[in-house]
């Protein structure tokens, strides 16, 4: 008996170190059942509370922003937007570093024939509940002429915010802001970056060092560094109705993917290697780490969690055989 609870021992311990860190799920998708939301065209994962992203209509709606619950698609707060003119023609959504939320009300479905457009901005509210808020106006000028845009970005870390023309005069581009917006002038973006994409919305990943474009049937991920987007090439995107907003998730893995019309479906689509954020790939809890355990051997080579399993399961049924065969002996 003896040794059978010692081999039942070793099998307690064989399992536990088969127990491998596994990367964080990636989350499910949903749809947006409010059947005011007809017309979602931005999303941004809410910093505040955890499984919400807020939305908005693109145009002739109101002053109005939604929060959204990503695990039932309900609509959990109508924010009302009070201080600023009439919205035209709202197509983005951002979260900054000072916890504020970001509308961009930039669409120029004239082709660029308005000389001004404009962006609001307001905390992100503690509670959510249905509620008024008063929001800032900026005035927004583009230094090389009016653009239509549809996507605006605000950085995690500098707070800055980009906005990206769609393709027109040549091409689609990234406007760069200025260091702090003002409410007391007109803040006058400039063209750094060419972007070769008809961008319909755009974000930056929750430490910073990726920018995401969509469109409506494609995507691209940039590395960003040194305040300047770096090419990494194509990311996959789910087919859509009509492709128009995405954001990262709080952890920085996985995109979520949301399209306009009634009943719109937001989906996630992963992300791995190179298109990682920096802090999601050396983020040992999500065993990118390679260093954390279950990670890359002394070879350098990867293991499988899998495998590992597998050997540990062999191993114990092999402690098992070995313990019961020994006390069958000594009857």
């Amino acid at each position: 008996m003896r040794s059978l609870l010692c081999a039942a021992g070793a099998a307690g311990i064989l399992w536990s170190a088969a127990v491998v860190p596994a990367a964080a799920a990636e989350p499910d998708g949903f749809t947006i059942g409010d059947p005011r939301i007809t017309e979602s065209s931005g999303l941004a994962a809410s910093r505040a509370h955890p499984g919400i992203y807020w939305t908005h209509n693109d145009s002739d709606d109101g002053p109005y922003v939604y929060a959204v619950d990503g695990a039932s698609g309900r609509t959990v707060a109508r924010i009302t937007l009070r201080g600023i003119g009439t919205p035209r023609d709202v197509e983005a959504i951002s979260i900054g570093p000072d916890g504020d939320i970001y509308v961009g009300d930039i669409g120029d479905n004239l082709g660029g024939s308005w000389n001004h457009v404009w962006i609001y901005r307001f905390p992100e509210p503690k509670k959510l509940r249905d509620a008024t808020v008063t929001a800032t106006q900026f005035d927004v000028k583009y230094a090389d002429g009016p653009r239509d845009a549809e996507a605006l970005m605000v950085h995690p870390k500098t707070g800055r915010v980009y906005i990206a023309s769609k393709k027109q005069d040549g091409g689609g581009a990234l406007y760069e802001g200025p260091q702090r917006l003002t409410t007391s002038g007109t803040n006058v973006f400039r063209k750094v970056a060419p972007i070769d994409l008809w961008v319909t919305d755009g974000a930056f990943s929750p430490d910073g060092t990726r920018l995401v474009m969509r469109s409506y049937f494609g995507a691209r991920i940039y590395r960003w560094q040194d305040g300047r987007p770096k090419d990494l090439g194509s990311v996959g995107v789910p087919v859509q109705q009509q492709g128009e907003s995405v954001t990262f998730t709080p952890d920085g893995r996985t995109l979520m993917y949301g399209s306009e019309g009634s009943e719109s479906d937001v989906k996630p689509v992963g992300l791995s290697d190179n298109q990682l954020p920096d802090a999601a790939k050396n983020d040992p809890a999500n065993g990118d780490d390679a260093n954390s355990q279950g990670g890359k051997g002394s070879s350098g080579t990867d293991l499988d969690p899998s495998f590992i399993k597998g050997a540990m399961v062999f191993a114990v049924a092999t402690a098992l055989v070995v313990g019961l065969r020994r006390l069958l002996r000594r009857r």
